[in-house]
């Protein structure tokens, strides 16, 4: 078994309180890491070319419609 499977399997053994202390503690982590992640997305916004939501649509529905 991986430790990620042990993880897992562990987590669905905590009580529903537990479960909850232990999501509000992932999500409150700031790792360096996320926040350099965080910080490149909100560069590529100002950097990079974006794609307008309707063209995005008319993209999306030529996809689907194949």
């Amino acid at each position: 078994m991986t430790k990620l499977a042990q993880i897992q399997e562990a987590i669905l053994q905590l009580g529903p309180e537990e479960q909850q202390q232990l999501r509000h503690w992932l999500l409150d982590e700031e790792s360096p890491e996320m926040l350099a992640a965080v910080d490149q997305g909100l560069r590529s916004l100002v950097e990079e070319p974006t794609t307008p939501v309707t063209e995005l649509r008319r993209k999306i529905k030529g996809w689907t419609t194949r």
